[in-house]
């Protein structure tokens, strides 16, 4: 399989991704905040969100070294070129767009595109992908997902997106799935910093519940 370079998907302590479809700029920074303080890193406000630029470039300002943040619903390149002048630091697609994968790895971005069958996921791939969504992931399954995984290159890493909550956790762990997107689950259009930081303690506690092996890469991190 000839793949193109792209960016690493990095080390997080917990490979979850914050999805705040809905989020609006004057709730940016009390939300992303809270959730950085629960222990997210990786956070991404949808582009069909309410000025989605302005919520990433003050979630990007304020988020510390390593802490990723950056857009979903990614679509064309002149959207990876926004990103990138806002400061955002992941690109999470819906679908497989090469061109718009290889425009965001240029720009050293964490590039997470969604993928539904075993073509899609190896198209990804041979793109240069950081990490694959697999979406959406009730409707697959822990088992079909791990199914598929099993064909594609050693190392690449899959996340389940979509009606998955922490409940599901343990299923997943089960298929050797560790990385997610979490949507509805954490938060919803309207919901306040509080609620956001409940949701995502309690989000974290069973991540950690799940797979006690993390703890070792969290204690050297």
């Amino acid at each position: 399989m000839t793949t193109i370079p792209g960016t690493p998907w990095p080390r997080l302590r917990r490979p979850l991704v914050a999805i705040l479809r809905g989020l609006a700029p004057q709730e940016a920074e009390a939300v992303v905040g809270a959730l950085i303080e629960e222990g997210f890193e990786a956070i991404e406000i949808p582009l069909n969100s309410p000025d989605p630029f302005r919520s990433i470039a003050a979630a990007a300002r304020l988020a510390p070294p390593g802490v990723l943040i950056g857009a979903g619903t990614v679509l064309e390149t002149a959207e990876v070129e926004r990103l990138n002048e806002v400061g955002g630091r992941l690109m999470v697609s819906p679908n497989v767009e090469p061109e718009v994968i290889a425009r965001a790895s240029r720009h050293g971005m964490v590039t997470m595109p969604g993928v539904l069958t075993p073509t899609e996921a190896i198209r990804a791939v041979k793109a240069g992908a950081s990490a694959l969504k697999f979406f959406p992931a009730n409707l697959l399954g822990p088992a079909i997902i791990q199914s598929i995984a099993v064909v594609l290159p050693a190392g690449t890493v899959v996340g389940a997106v979509g009606g998955v909550g922490e409940k599901d956790f343990a299923a997943y762990a089960a298929a050797g799935i560790r990385t997610f997107g979490l949507g509805s689950s954490l938060y919803r259009p309207g919901a306040s910093a509080t609620e956001v930081r409940g949701k995502a303690r309690a989000v974290i506690a069973a991540y950690d519940a799940a797979f006690p092996d993390q703890e070792t890469l969290r204690a050297s991190a």
